[in-house]
């Protein structure tokens, strides 16, 4: 198994401890659950370096990869409209468009085609764990609903961007 893989791995890991450190409930714990988030979120930065930069790519990476960061963004804003932080329409959303996009993957890859990740798809990923992070730390409403903007609108654009490019997937389906 390679290094990058190994990283994947971890951070489907991480997910429960995570999970875990923010029902805990103790003084500390939401911090703690942050710090495993940020390191979870890190791994994703750096599997993907070591996978291209020691020529690591393998086809469980290529479908690891992103179904670990959907599992521990969606952990994290499950959580957030739980506790009253974040509105379920944004969660239900951004679900909506992992969706559509993984479903699209699915009927191309039946084509014999790959859907790379695209840079909208990366900065969506991105903008979203560093908003998840802003609001695990600072509980406050203002900057809840701009970090619930910021997610809405880089997930429906880079969404949007992934189905109008792909249209042509769904013409021979």
């Amino acid at each position: 198994m390679t290094t990058a893989n190994k990283l994947t791995i971890l951070r489907v890991i991480l997910i429960p401890v995570f999970l875990v450190l923010l029902y805990l409930g103790f003084p500390g714990c939401r911090w703690a659950a942050l710090a495993v988030f940020i390191v979870a979120s890190l791994t994703d930065l750096l599997d993907g370096y070591i996978a291209r930069h020691y020529n690591q790519i393998t086809d469980f990476g290529k479908f690891m990869d992103p179904l670990a960061d959907k599992m521990l963004v969606m952990a994290a804003m499950c959580y957030l409209v739980e506790v009253g932080e974040m509105y379920g329409w944004v969660l239900a959303l951004v679900l909506l468009r992992e969706f559509a996009v993984s479903g699209m993957r699915l009927v191309a890859v039946e084509q014999g085609r790959v859907i790379a990740a695209g840079w909208s798809g990366k900065v969506k990923t991105a903008s979203t764990m560093v908003c998840l992070c802003l609001m695990l730390v600072v509980p406050l409403l203002w900057l809840n609903l701009l970090c619930q903007a910021v997610i809405l609108v880089s997930t429906l654009y880079s969404g949007t961007e992934y189905l109008v490019k792909n249209k042509d997937v769904f013409k021979s389906a």
